[in-house]
């Protein structure tokens, strides 16, 4: 063996070893292999006092393999290091090189996606590790380090939040403002009039050529009572228009159409998503089928675009050939990097079905569709607005036909699309109503965010970057600053206290406008256009000043208490925030150190499969719900999700509650 090629996941490994063929030998490293020590001052793993000098050791678990790769590439005559193509797989890379002792016999290979001719032509241009990228990276995990030791352990002194993060902090103020906007909208009482004809509605729009507004019930009936049922045809406008196309995914747009489009939650778009990049085994081979899927950029490559083209062309048409879209140049984008695509244009969904699983096919399916349609012709709608007048009143209804389906031959299933036909008035000069009808409305504060919402927002701020959406929206669940309802994020109690403590203390710091700064240095120090050290002294020198006062002067949250006295002491009791949640407790403590026990409620819920027991309710160590058997240690029956008392039709294992879905807790089987 004369080559090493090292990637980061065992799958991606195995496919690209049958691409390079057996003078290479490909391992993973399991991801990251090293991260920052928790020694020094605060438990940092920095040296502040010169130059944020970083110490770094194995992470856990991760000795065994830094052992047997420094043993493989002692063996080896040309190390290749083939991690992912964004900043942190330039870090792993770089790491690898430190953690191996690795000199000259080692290079660096990048590729956007998982199939022969690329990963061959990528073995052909390897290059240096870029340091500039690694620099940026190491800069944010000192600065992720910094904020997160040292703000987290003081939330869980005075609050009892479990963590603060640079990111996580200000997506968590996003939502903790919007709750608050929304308790303080003064819901306005306005009405709607509309006219309804034999074939259409028509909506009340101004009064005298000025936009009329409808304040209460008495406005509305004056102004129907002066209408007469006769309505003159003012103006008939046809109009033929564009129904622009979409643009090529890129991470933030694939997460918010999962979430909306499929159900999909970030994290799980991702992992689906990660499968299906780094290899499928499709009967004949394994091969990536979409590209690398954590990237800012809406580029695509001249190969794949004039595959596309001569696609669309075979299969619709040359009339559905579109142009390439010119995607906005923002400040951050890594161009150098591809929008998210598939592989091959003749890898259809249908064709590869039998070989994924349903959500790799529901997620493959969005992506080759999106692929295609960006590279289409614009739809075309035949759009119409009708004007009436009554009594200088002027009432508008508008329809729209499609013309032309374009992109929407392939997208239609995504993007909604509802024809509204209104009828050709040639040589009518007035209509006669059947009826006019008049409904109450309010105005709506905006709406709670949801994880697709949250996304887009925090993209348009300019704050994280496509690897960190995923783990925002995680942690922000985890850690109960958050629950969900009806998809939409509500901030709990301990979470506005969290935000409320941290604006007390650093709202120069945890604010939108700061955290975009930070991003746009991040990627000016990638550019070799800022110096990192200066930008983590410059942070430090401000920051830690304000961590110092908040330990001395901020004031401790009080506990609820819950209107019950300790047994043992007298003292009131109250409710604290532990590992596991919230338990109720002496407020004397730690002089008194009584906690109340749970009184345990037994919630059967069908019975056990393998036993003659029940599956109740049940909690975890760390407070999370499961159902297991009532025989536990005798029978260990247990599930994550709620089961039914009915079994798989296919296996006939038991059936679980899954949201909206019921599924196998054995096989793939999965229901409305």
């Amino acid at each position: 063996m004369t080559n090493l090629v090292i990637v980061e996941s065992p799958s991606k490994s195995k496919t690209i070893e049958k691409y390079l063929g057996s003078d290479y030998k490909v391992v993973a490293s399991m991801g990251h292999i090293r991260d920052l020590a928790t020694t020094g001052k605060f438990g940092l793993g920095v040296d502040v006092e010169h130059d944020f000098e970083p110490t770094y050791i194995p992470m856990k678990g991760k000795k065994k393999v830094i052992t047997e790769l420094k043993k493989l590439s002692k063996d080896a005559d040309n190390v290749y290091l083939a991690t992912d193509p964004d900043r942190e797989g330039e870090a792993i890379s770089w790491h690898l090189k430190e953690a191996l002792d690795l000199k000259k016999n080692y290079e660096r290979v990048t590729f956007n996606e998982i199939t022969k001719d690329v990963i061959k032509e990528a073995f052909k241009n390897p290059r240096d590790i870029d340091n500039n990228l690694v620099k940026s990276q190491e800069t944010r995990r000192i600065l992720d380090r910094i904020i997160g030791f040292r703000l987290s352990k003081l939330m869980q002194s005075k609050t009892g939040g479990k963590s603060a993060g640079r990111v996580q902090s200000v997506a968590l103020k996003l939502i903790v403002d919007r709750e608050r906007e929304i308790a303080a909208f003064i819901p306005e009482e306005y009405w709607s009039i509309t006219a309804v004809f034999s074939q259409f509605n028509a909506d009340l729009e101004k009064y005298k050529n000025k936009k009329i507004e409808i304040h209460n019930e008495d406005e509305a009936n004056r102004i129907i009572s002066s209408l007469s049922d006769k309505y003159d045809i003012e103006n008939v406008e046809c109009k033929e228009k564009n129904k622009n196309g979409v643009m090529p995914f890129k991470t933030s747009t694939l997460q918010q159409t999962a979430v909306n489009k499929l159900g999909f939650s970030s994290s799980k778009t991702m992992r689906v998503a990660q499968k299906l990049y780094e290899g499928i085994d499709i009967g004949s081979e394994t091969v990536g089928l979409i590209t690398y899927m954590r990237t800012d950029s809406e580029r695509l490559s001249p190969q794949f675009i004039n595959e596309a083209f001569d696609y669309i062309k075979k299969t619709y048409g040359e009339k559905y050939v579109g142009v390439v879209k010119k995607p906005k140049k923002t400040e951050n984008t890594q161009d150098a990097h591809e929008g998210i695509r598939v592989t091959s244009c003749y890898r259809t969904p249908e064709e590869l079905k039998k070989y994924l699983t349903p959500d790799e096919f529901k997620l493959y399916s969005l992506i080759y569709a999106r692929s295609l349609a960006c590279l289409m012709s614009n739809a075309k709608v035949k759009a119409t607005a009708i004007t009436l007048l009554n009594n200088d009143y002027e009432f508008k209804a508008t329809g729209s036909i499609l013309i032309f389906d374009g992109y929407l031959k392939v997208y239609s299933k995504y993007e909604s699309n509802e024809d509204i036909i209104l009828p050709d008035l040639e040589g009518i000069t007035y209509l006669i109503s059947e009826d006019v009808t008049k409904e109450q409305h309010f105005t709506k504060p905006a709406p709670r965010y949801t994880e697709s919402s949250l996304i887009k927002e925090l993209e348009k701020l300019g704050i994280g970057r496509p690897s960190t959406y995923a783990t925002i929206m995680e942690t922000i669940k985890k850690r109960d600053y958050v629950t969900i309802e009806d998809k939409k994020f509500v901030p709990t109690k301990i979470g506005i206290e969290t935000t409320d403590k941290l604006q007390e203390g650093f709202s120069d710091i945890i604010n939108v406008e700061y955290t975009a700064n930070m991003e746009n240095e991040l990627d000016e120090i990638a550019d070799n256009k800022l110096d990192n050290v200066k930008v983590l002294k410059d942070f430090y020198n401000q920051f830690e000043p304000l961590v110092e006062d908040a330990f001395k002067n901020m004031e401790k949250n009080k506990p609820e208490e819950t209107g019950e006295n300790c047994p043992e002491c007298g003292h009131p009791l109250v409710v604290r925030n532990g590992r596991y949640g919230e338990f109720v407790a002496c407020s004397n403590y730690p002089e008194c150190k009584y906690i109340k026990k749970e009184e345990k409620v037994i919630v059967e819920i069908c019975n056990c499969p393998n036993c003659d027991g029940k599956i109740v309710e049940k909690k975890s160590r760390k407070g999370k719900i499961f159902y297991g058997c009532n025989n536990y240690p005798k029978c260990k029956t247990a599930y994550w999700y709620k089961p039914i008392d009915k079994l798989c039709p296919e296996c006939n294992s038991m059936l679980l509650e899954k949201g909206k879905k019921i599924v196998c807790s054995n096989c793939e089987y999965e229901e409305e």
